[in-house]
């Protein structure tokens, strides 16, 4: 998600702010899960499959708007 940005952001980040630690946390688990169902691993519904897919573009736009607004 964060290609080409330096690992050290994204960590200092992670241990200053609560909210982007909390969605950096969310959004891997969600790839994750998301990855295992349409691998066929994680029985999962359309519906809930896309339910997650959602949740983990907000994630997504969220941590990128907060990591863009950061100083670097």
């Amino acid at each position: 998600m964060f290609e080409g940005q330096p690992q050290s952001d994204i960590d200092a980040l992670i241990k200053a702010d609560p909210e982007f630690k909390q969605l950096y946390q969310r959004h891997r688990e969600l790839d994750k899960k998301v990855t295992d169902a349409e691998l066929g691993v994680l029985p999962i519904d359309d519906t809930l499959l896309g339910q997650m897919k959602r949740e983990k573009l907000y994630a997504k736009e969220r941590l990128l708007r907060i990591y863009d607004a950061k100083p670097h």
